[in-house]
């Protein structure tokens, strides 16, 4: 069997934690930052954990 490729893009955006969970960057922090508040900036710098529902369409992308 050859080796699966893993999706470059997910690559990308999706890392796994050692307990196997996915983190994500936040969206909405690239552009038109100025009608946004410096709360709203700040709390979008955290990383989080993708949804439930997303979980196995992430893992199959990222093989390895």
């Amino acid at each position: 069997m050859p080796k699966l490729k893993s999706n470059r893009g997910a690559a990308k955006r999706f890392i796994k934690t050692g307990s196997g969970r996915i983190k994500r960057q936040q969206s909405y922090k690239r552009h038109i930052l100025t009608k946004k508040s410096s709360k709203r900036k700040r709390q979008l710098r955290s990383v989080t954990e993708i949804a439930a529902v997303d979980v196995a369409a992430v893992e199959q992308m990222l093989p390895y």
